[in-house]
């Protein structure tokens, strides 16, 4: 009696067991080809070529980076007056001489204004740019737009001016750090990477040519590592063709991220097209001793050097003429301990090829005093390796290295 009831069940059941089936075919089926469309969308997404981007795009786009600099990076850059007063010999200007005012300002602007209630006492004014680096008030710029201030004054990009003060300078840069006391948040720049830099990368220079505030000029790295320029002692400098006039000394060169790869110093007065920078990466090596002591401190070897020519090079024995020639050992000094001698090539330093003497002269300035390091040297064709500890510069500094 339990076997057709078990029959009964099992045949009842048949019917919806095929529909669920069926059900669950038809969703195999379906799902089956949506991968089957999406694959072969794919591969056609692939293999169709990208379209070009339409130039106007590309304009645009290239348009509104410059325009992003510019707001991030403007409020960061200050004006930088200067008052230099100085005694001069020849007679104070007076009314009855002319009542034609500009011939007064025509004197005055050659000569200096005279200070009021000082006779023989003339105010020479100068002009400048600067970066601020840090929110305490440190402004960053060059030491010659601050030599020699007798007072200096600080305007922000709201027109909000402040009293500044030189809290250091270093002179072989052509670098100075200018504080004055904020009032509110202040705009800050970033300093970015300037050893990554390649030639033809865009610019963009930022300051206060001839007292025109905010001005923002475009062009591209030129060049890198450029030196001889008779600027400053320590010379590494980056080349640019952004427009840079007098009163953007101090001021930021700038890259498409907004960072801080130079400090605009010196233009080449009978070309045009031809500015210098000082590089992002030599500014962070001098302002945080700026700031913490008012001066830098660098190492010394004690030598005298020159550059090697091919015709050196020949003479020496010596296929390469990358390296520096030591002209002169001075007594006493730390290469004079290690045994370095005239007409020794320096080819290393600690490791680093040396390119020709200015870069080993900014290898031993970098050095940290006190520390060991290895120079490898050609002598007579033959090469040795001497170990040097690394010396304070004496002040005040001499033509050695």
């Amino acid at each position: 009696m339990i076997r057709p009831a078990y029959r009964l069940v099992e045949l009842a059941m048949t019917p919806r067991t095929a529909r669920t089936s069926l059900l669950v075919l038809a969703l195999v089926a379906v799902f089956g080809a949506g991968l089957l469309i999406h694959a072969l969308w794919s591969a056609s997404a692939r293999s169709a070529p990208a379209a070009a981007p339409s130039p106007q795009g590309t304009a645009d786009a290239l348009q509104s980076a410059f325009v992003g600099v510019a707001q991030r990076v403007r409020p960061a850059v200050v004006n930088i007056g200067t008052i230099q007063v100085a005694r001069s010999r020849r007679a104070p200007f007076s009314p009855g001489q002319s009542d034609d005012p500009f011939f007064k300002d025509f004197f005055d602007q050659f000569f200096g204004s005279q200070t009021p209630g000082a006779p023989g006492e003339f105010r020479q004014p100068g002009l400048g740019s600067g970066v601020i680096i840090d929110k305490r008030g440190y402004v960053l710029t060059n030491f010659h737009v601050v030599k020699g201030a007798d007072s200096v004054t600080v305007r922000l990009n709201d027109r909000h001016e402040f009293r500044g003060r030189i809290v250091g300078s270093d002179p072989k840069t052509d670098l100075a750090v200018v504080k004055f006391e904020p009032d509110h948040e202040l705009a800050l720049a970033t300093l970015g990477n300037s050893d990554v830099l390649r030639v033809g990368e865009w610019a963009i220079a930022i300051g206060n040519p001839f007292g025109l505030d905010q001005t923002v000029t475009v062009g591209v790295i030129s060049a890198t590592g450029r030196s001889d320029v008779g600027i400053a002692t320590y010379e590494n400098f980056i080349q640019t063709d952004a427009s840079i006039n007098p009163g953007n000394s101090g001021g930021p060169l700038v890259n498409l991220k907004g960072e801080v790869i130079g400090i605009n110093t010196a233009i080449v007065a009978s070309g045009q097209g031809i500015g210098f920078a000082i590089p992002a990466n030599m500014v962070k090596r001098v302002i945080a001793q700026l700031i913490d002591r008012g001066k830098v401190t660098r190492g010394w070897l004690g030598v005298s050097v020159q550059p090697m020519t091919a015709e050196l090079a020949q003479s020496l024995g010596i296929g390469d003429p990358h390296g520096a020639l030591v002209a002169r050992v001075y007594p006493k000094s730390p290469a004079d301990s290690a045994g370095l001698a005239p007409n020794d090539v320096v080819v290393t330093f600690d490791g680093t090829p040396v390119d020709d003497y200015h870069h080993l002269q900014r290898l031993s300035a970098e050095a940290e005093v006190g520390r060991t390091v290895a120079l490898d040297v050609l002598r007579k064709g033959n090469k040795r390796t001497v170990n040097v500890k690394i010396a304070e510069a004496p002040e005040p500094t001499s033509p050695t290295r």
